[in-house]
């Protein structure tokens, strides 16, 4: 069960674990510009192998889960599928369902924990495989792995990361999970959640430290991206570094072709590749000729 990319991996370490009776996806939506209806990346793979795909528009007050008890199925795999399971349908597997959760558990339930694993500053992140219940990821623990954050990890590039090792971790101990052999433990620790991710989480405030702003700029990198508005439009930086000098927030420290240094609550923020409304994402090199930016002009404070 599930919907976007990162699912499809844990999708094909199933095919490799034993027979996939079915795979349940969200229906198909309209995407893109032209809003044509287009398969998931899960159910793009299903259709390529042949699998039988189930995409109920809804799972709770229906026969969803009688279908899913028509199929006897061992166990259920659930990962990115993208909606709240009852209780019938936990139940509905012979062995239950499981998820593949993109973080140390209890660190980080909820919608977002790759994005938050990042804006939080993180050493480390992973995945739990974890025997779900009616909480939001509250189940005990089957397995897990883990794997640092790199300092220039984005939420794209740590989402591939992660969906891989998912589908490792299936392959490790999926199987034993299902004849018995390997059990789930309680989850230990201060539960933190990860809220789903909101565009104007993507606002740049220059009162706070740089090392903050400069995380969340990855963290919330494809979506909603870091920015901040000027009276010219929304100004996008799409890449920036953390600098140690100091001044008022918001203040332009420096402005030539290797940066453009900001002030920040503490520290400095040094944008390299920046994008106005309406325009290409530029360098900073390309973006200065011709505009007015000089030390001490004031960019605009959240």
């Amino acid at each position: 069960m599930g919907t976007p990319g990162f699912a499809v991996r844990s999708l094909e370490a199933c095919l490799t674990l034993g027979e996939v009776v079915a795979v349940v996806t969200q229906p198909d939506k309209p995407r893109g510009r032209g809003q044509e209806v287009s398969f998931s990346a899960v159910k793009a793979l299903a259709v390529e192998k042949g699998l039988p795909v189930l995409q109920p528009v809804k799972v709770r007050g229906t026969d969803f889960a009688g279908q899913l008890r028509a199929l006897q199925p061992d166990v259920a795999v659930v990962t990115a599928y993208g909606k709240i399971l009852p209780k019938d349908v936990l139940e509905a597997p012979r062995r239950g369902c499981v998820n593949v959760h993109a973080s140390l558990l209890p660190r980080f339930r909820g919608a977002a924990p790759i994005q938050w694993a990042i804006a939080e500053g993180d050493a480390e992140t992973g995945v739990c495989l974890m025997q779900m219940d009616e909480g939001m990821d509250t189940g005990p623990v089957i397995d897990r792995a883990s794997m640092p954050i790199e300092p220039t990890d984005t939420s794209a590039t740590l989402h591939d990361k992660l969906a891989l090792l998912g589908g490792d971790v299936l392959r490790r101990s999926l199987a034993k999970w299902v004849d018995g052999t390997l059990g789930a433990v309680a989850q230990q620790g201060t539960p933190v959640m990860a809220p789903m991710i909101d565009k104007e989480f993507g606002l740049i405030d220059f009162t706070t430290p740089a090392a903050r702003i400069e995380r969340r700029l990855r963290a919330f990198t494809p979506w909603p991206g870091a920015f901040f508005k000027t009276a010219q439009g929304v100004m996008k930086v799409h890449a920036a570094s953390v600098g140690q000098r100091q001044g008022a927030p918001g203040t332009v420290l420096r402005a030539d072709p290797t940066g453009i240094e900001v002030a920040c609550g503490e520290g400095s923020l040094v944008v390299l590749q920046l994008q106005p409304e309406g325009k290409r994402v530029m360098t900073v090199k390309d973006y200065l000729p011709g505009r007015k930016l000089t030390v001490g002009d004031v960019w605009p404070v959240a």
